[in-house]
């Protein structure tokens, strides 16, 4: 089979992977009107997803230096520092608010790339940037019933979350090559698994006190991440270029309303019905993504 060329990689994969977050998302929102809650929901995904990624190690790779054990734990840091950050936004705030400032995660690959890797960020790369962001945050608008909730404590978590992220995808180019794929992901997401137990602590109840009902959409939901974030870390660690991976990969958003509108109904979900005002703001979102997701494909 003849390897598959860099620049159809990094479009092709993070869509992928796009398509089942939307999906996966889907799967945990169901999940959550069962009464999962966020933390246990957190918890079980980080063990399924640590699950799937030990499966990377049957590729192999260059023996592990334990001397160099310290990148994959930062990496594994930033990874759970981020969670933790956004689904504080999430808890505290609103998601109309939130999701746009993890948005915010496009720009800042770009601005840590130069710094942490030395490789520059091309104009046509930095005005896709910007154009997903924007889409991203039209995307999200909702009918304003309501005045949103906890502003600072959403902008200042939602942005550690999006610096945190960033510099996670930004440091697995940066040492994907040299550890490889088999090596680095596993142990990234090992040790994020780890850090999860801490989560136990924030359990409005223990796991087994989860709906029986509401399992399967947890686990399919789990898996779904775990392959999505397979497919999407293992482009950025083999082919590099996070930030044109991750313009395309923030097509997320505009999957996601679009499987809500499509589909969304099979999951019992209420989101269907919206104002021809935000129909119009989320028609203008759509459109500049698919522009940024233009500029970084041709």
């Amino acid at each position: 089979m003849p390897p598959v060329p860099p620049q159809l990689a990094t479009s092709l994969f993070p869509l992928l992977a796009a398509l089942l977050y939307a999906f996966g998302a889907l799967l945990f929102k169901r999940s959550s009107d069962l009464g999962v809650g966020l933390w246990r929901t957190t918890f079980v995904a980080n063990i399924i997803v640590a699950l799937l990624f030990s499966l990377l190690w049957l590729l192999g790779g260059p023996p592990v230096d334990k001397e160099l054990l310290w990148q994959p734990g930062v990496i594994a840091l930033c990874l759970f520092v981020g969670q933790l950050s956004q689904f504080l936004a999430l808890e505290k705030g609103d998601v109309s608010v939130a999701v746009p400032i993890f948005g915010l995660k496009v720009i800042l690959v770009a601005f840590f790339t130069p710094i942490l890797i030395g490789e520059g960020v091309g104009l046509k790369l930095w005005i896709a940037a910007f154009l997903s962001v924007l889409g991203i945050t039209f995307l999200n608008r909702k009918d304003a019933s309501q005045p949103p909730r906890h502003l600072l404590i959403t902008f200042v978590a939602g942005g550690i979350g999006s610096i945190a992220f960033a510099i996670f995808d930004v440091l697995v180019q940066k040492w994907g090559p040299v550890w490889g794929v088999g090596r680095l992901l596993p142990c990234i997401f090992w040790i994020n698994a780890v850090l999860s137990f801490g989560l136990i602590l924030r359990f409005s109840a223990p796991l087994s006190a989860i709906p029986g009902r509401a399992w399967p959409w947890l686990a399919g939901g789990s898996v779904l991440l775990g392959v999505q974030s397979i497919t999407f870390v293992s482009t950025v660690a083999v082919f590099g270029k996070a930030t044109s991976t991750n313009v395309v990969y923030s097509s997320r958003g505009l999957l996601s309303v679009a499987l809500v509108w499509m589909v969304g109904h099979w999951f019992k979900n209420a989101e269907q019905h919206l104002s021809p005002t935000v129909m119009r703001w989320r028609l203008a979102g759509a459109f500049m993504m698919m522009s940024a997701i233009v500029l970084v494909v041709v």
